[in-house]
């Protein structure tokens, strides 16, 4: 959080209002004052800028006008200090934020035109609030462009993200065996790119907001509690396979990331009124979560001597999960996708895509189908916002589009009601 305010610091009768950027780091408060181009008398500042219902017309015009530059100004330093590094914010940067706000087109100059350079530009001013993973999608969005760029034989500007740009780009990424949902993503990130540049002042296309791709539904594949009572009586002939069986039990009754359960200690639980309780920072979002156990968890963690099972890579988790329910008969055949590497079978390269068609539900099984699993389980057995408490997810209408549940099918649910 971030505030702005105004004084008059001089014991001169008519001088520059100071400008004060208050806010908070790190759990400490910050400071920081640089004199404004705005000049005003000390007798206005104190006895008529917050007067009220003034019936002079020049007094009336005259806070306007103050009143209509401080909020400029007071707008321009937010925007300023919510895309820079907090850090990184001292007198100097001030002063240098109000420099460029008087002399805006110096701004725009020092700005980068090409839309791969802008997308650096961008990673580097939103660094405090961007995690390693957003970062690493940004580059790939880069690489695509690059490549799209040297398919075209020109560098792309940023005023140039179009119709015609969306037509281009859409057709590459096509030609490259892209997925929809993926071209629809990246777009949109695009769009995100183009519209921090003109919050900046760059020039944009008129065509820039409605740019759109139709996102195609996708079948959203989980583990019923039946086929979680399966898994767990199936007999593994591994203890890596059972380690990697406990992890993903847990998972389905707790909802989260592998991110965030793979690093799941004994530590992090506390009991309260007899109810052990799991605390910590899911990655993705920073927030600080605090999420009951279920009794499936506890019987797993009692095996376990009261600790989780052992730590594994993501890659081998998602192996060994494939495997686990292989052995569990998940045999049934659903619609689903599944990273192939779809290069020529001569070549070295790997160009790894998903893959959309009618395969084995074991074979399309990953680390995510425990959160899914745990939302769509206990969809209708514990109230809604519980689960998005849990999940994370920013609205209802994000969970119920996570799950896989259309208007028909709430619809359909609610008649159990009338």
């Amino acid at each position: 959080m971030a505030a702005v305010n105004f004084l008059y610091r001089s014991v001169k009768s008519e001088a520059f209002l100071s400008l004060r950027l208050l806010f908070r780091f790190n759990e400490k408060d910050f400071v920081r004052a640089a004199n404004t181009n705005l000049k005003v008398t000390k007798e206005y500042w104190e006895r008529i800028h917050k007067l009220k219902r003034a019936k002079d017309v020049d007094v009336i015009n005259k806070q306007f006008e103050v009143r209509k530059e401080l909020n400029k100004i007071e707008s321009y330093i937010l925007n300023a200090f919510h895309s820079a590094n907090p850090s990184l914010v001292d007198k100097k940067w001030l002063e240098h934020q109000l420099d460029l706000y008087y002399n805006p087109n110096q701004a725009i100059k020092q700005l980068p035109k090409l839309l791969t350079d802008y997308i650096d530009h961008y990673v580097i001013v939103r660094s405090q609030e961007i995690k390693p993973a957003s970062v690493t999608k940004f580059n790939v969005i880069k690489n695509k462009i690059i490549r799209l760029e040297k398919d075209i034989g020109k560098k792309i500007l940023v005023k140039e993200v179009d119709e015609n740009f969306k037509m281009l780009f859409v057709n590459f990424c096509v030609k490259e065996k892209y997925a929809n949902n993926t071209i629809q993503r990246d777009l949109g990130l695009i769009k995100t790119f183009c519209k921090h540049a003109r919050g900046n002042g760059l020039e944009v296309s008129i065509q820039l907001d409605k740019l759109k791709l139709k996102k195609e539904k996708v079948s959203h594949i989980y583990l019923s509690f039946f086929e979680l009572e399966e898994i767990q009586k199936t007999v593994l002939e591994f203890d890596h396979l059972e380690n990697a069986r406990d992890w993903l039990v847990i998972s389905c009754f707790l909802g989260q990331r592998i991110s965030d359960f793979m690093k799941f200690r004994k530590s992090m639980i506390r009991i309260e009124k007899g109810k052990h309780l799991i605390e910590f920072t899911q990655q993705k979002t920073g927030k600080l979560m605090t999420v009951p156990l279920h009794p499936k968890v506890l019987s797993i963690l009692k095996k376990h001597d009261g600790e989780f099972p052992r730590q594994i890579s993501d890659q081998r988790y998602n192996d060994y999960i494939k495997v686990i329910c292989s052995k569990a008969k998940l045999n049934e055949k659903v619609l689903g996708k599944k990273q192939e590497n779809i290069a020529p079978k001569d070549s070295d390269e790997k160009i790894i895509r998903n893959k959309e068609g009618i395969y084995e539900k074991w074979e399309l099984v990953t680390s995510h189908i425990g959160r899914r699993s745990f939302a769509s389980n206990f969809y209708g057995k514990i109230p809604t916002s519980y689960l998005i408490y849990i999940t994370g997810h920013s609205s209802e209408a994000m969970f119920l589009q996570y799950i896989g549940k259309s208007n028909k099918d709430i619809a359909m649910e609610l008649t159990n009601y009338f």
